[in-house]
């Protein structure tokens, strides 16, 4: 069987206002499949905007939103069901219920979106708790019984109960100490090789961006000025690329990951 090639996700001519004020302008971006991409920019380039308009939960004032082939803009409500089920979505604090368990969490997505039997739902919540590498005795906590590294595991394991194609994290390591972030980044990769995943982040972690990704999308002037490698960032001559990777930080980042 020939390998797909279409892309999950190809975006064009993306628009998109909030009232008088422009975000994003005849923006262009396509990832390819199993592609780890980061999504970064200053403060106020609509990183996370763009992260909703690939979820489906926003919808920009004009352009195309592609997943896996399928223009969404004139997909049917069918469609676009079965679309969501092929893509899924991390938010930043993780958006756990606080009222159930990790185990439960998990499940919800399986007791709304299949007929399976509640003792094959209970199995693979378990199964996708320990693939994001949270102890078994894990599942029966409560949300505040975690700590800050173990939320965004249980997280994943929610946003994996669908088997998912496609991950989109938003801000996966913020408010993790360096190394509960660098133990997440190999999380993602062990994600990546295992399930073939292809995944989009949306991090202001520079570490994370030499780390675990195969391309960086920079986001600025209403659009995406580049992307490419990190390493190839990094030299980049346009003056907000420049900055962003210059700095102190940046350069540590770089010098960490033998950049």
């Amino acid at each position: 069987m020939a390998e797909d090639l279409t892309p999950p996700v190809a975006l064009s001519g993306i628009t998109t206002r909030f009232g008088t004020q422009c975000v994003h302008e005849d923006l262009a971006l396509e990832i390819r499949r199993g592609e780890i991409v980061g999504l970064v920019g200053g403060s106020g380039s609509g990183k996370s905007t763009l992260l909703r308009i690939v979820a489906l939960l926003d919808c920009p004032q004009a352009g195309s939103v592609r997943l896996f082939g399928v223009d969404a803009g004139t997909a049917s409500a069918a469609e676009l069901n079965a679309l969501r089920r092929r893509f899924s979505m991390m938010f930043q604090q993780g958006a756990l219920f606080s009222s159930l368990s990790v185990r439960e969490n998990v499940a919800l997505p399986l007791q709304e979106h299949t007929a399976l039997p509640a003792r094959l739902i209970d199995e693979l919540a378990r199964l996708k708790i320990a693939l994001a590498g949270l102890p078994a005795d894990a599942a029966d906590k409560l949300p505040d019984q975690l700590s800050g590294g173990m939320i965004k595991r249980a997280a994943v394991a929610r946003a994996l109960a669908l088997d998912p194609e496609l991950l989109l994290l938003d801000e996966p390591t913020a408010g993790l100490d360096p190394l509960g972030a660098a133990a997440f980044d190999e999380l993602v990769l062990e994600l990546r090789a295992a399930l073939g995943l292809t995944v989009l982040i949306v991090t202001h972690d520079l570490d994370t961006l030499w780390r675990v990704t195969d391309r960086v999308a920079f986001l600025g002037e209403r659009r995406v000025l580049a992307c490419a490698p990190v390493a190839e960032l990094a030299r980049a001559a346009h003056p907000q690329i420049h900055a962003y990777f210059a700095g102190p930080r940046a350069r540590a980042a770089a010098t960490a990951a033998g950049g």
